[in-house]
């Protein structure tokens, strides 16, 4: 997974004018959450490719995948004793 969070980077951007500033696959105006969307259905990649979204390609979605990751890792959790 290491490669796809060094590329990520070159499918996903974020304009504050498209889709209210959410990530979007590159010259898409696809949201990123909605690619996961499908993602957390199960439905296989190329699947999403090929019936979803024609004009991604499945390292596309596997862009989306690692810019969660990355977003997850980044995440500061505070927890409170119980």
């Amino acid at each position: 997974m290491g490669k796809e969070l060094n590329t990520y980077r070159e499918r996903i951007y974020i304009n504050p004018s498209v889709h209210f500033g959410k990530p979007c696959i590159i010259n898409t105006r696809i949201p990123v959450e909605d690619v996961l969307e499908l993602v957390q259905e199960g439905i296989p990649f190329d699947q999403i490719t090929e019936e979803y979204y024609p004009d991604l390609e499945v390292d596309d979605v596997k862009a989306c995948v690692a810019y969660a990751v990355d977003v997850v890792r980044a995440e500061k959790v505070h927890v409170q004793p119980t």
